[in-house]
């Protein structure tokens, strides 16, 4: 297994044209990405993603539906959301170079996955599917003209991913961070222990410090331990009920 490429995984969310998924799919394959996630498509399967895919056939069968956006992010360590405008809640954010150096120091343990989501074509990921990454990625372009396709996107990141993964190399690690499930489950928890001590009010409402909570957990990238260590913590205070 390459697991320079085979661990990261393209999500595509509510995307409303076929022919921009066939599309992904070429780009992908031409950059040696193979592993394509679909989050509630539409039109789907279609004859005119297979004509735009030209050639790229497997990875459009082997394209995983999913009908939530964090079923395609289930065993990921890393999530990278991409953006194609700044946002006024600051998430940790990065161009598509920074976003392709964290990918290979994360994937240097050959068992953690990382997932680059896109959203839909017309309004991209919302704030609540934000919440979900830890990295907001942005592709620089002309501020006076910027209109960048999903399709056209995803080549851009697939490219510099291929360009940085082959011509960089990084010392591989031991160290295992917490997946996506490990931080969501975590982040549960944590405010199930908040409201316990009922620290939530109009002053600090729940909704506005989960987001910040989770923007400074996510720029520490924490590992395993360290997240069982927390949880380890919460359990003396409240023990955790899954909802």
């Amino acid at each position: 297994m390459d697991y320079t490429f085979d661990n990261v995984r393209v999500v595509m969310v509510n995307t409303t044209e076929p022919g921009n998924i066939g599309a992904a799919a070429r780009a992908m394959k031409n950059m040696s990405l193979s592993y394509l996630y679909l989050v509630n498509p539409k039109g789907y399967p279609s004859a005119i993603a297979t004509a735009r895919a030209s050639g790229a056939d497997d990875v459009l069968s082997n394209a995983v539906v999913c009908e939530s956006l964090k079923e395609a992010l289930q065993g990921v360590y890393l999530v990278i959301g991409a953006s194609a405008r700044q946002r006024n809640i600051k998430w940790r954010q990065m161009d598509v170079v920074g976003a392709c150096s964290e990918i290979q120091k994360t994937i240097m343990a050959e068992s953690q996955k990382v997932a680059v989501i896109f959203g839909t074509e017309r309004t991209g990921l919302t704030n609540e599917e934000l919440d979900l990454c830890q990295i907001l990625m942005t592709i620089p372009g002309n501020s006076h003209y910027f209109s960048l396709n999903v399709a056209s996107a995803i080549q851009v990141f697939a490219y510099q991913n291929y360009v940085y993964n082959t011509t960089i190399e990084f010392k591989k690690s031991t160290n295992k961070l917490a997946n996506f499930d490990e931080l969501e489950n975590f982040y549960a928890h944590l405010a199930q222990v908040l409201e316990y001590i009922e620290y939530f009010e109009d002053k600090r409402p729940k909704a506005l410090l989960m987001r910040r909570l989770r923007r400074f957990f996510t720029r520490a990238m924490p590992e395993k331990e360290e997240v069982a260590i927390f949880r380890g913590i919460f359990r003396n205070i409240k023990p955790f009920k899954k909802l």
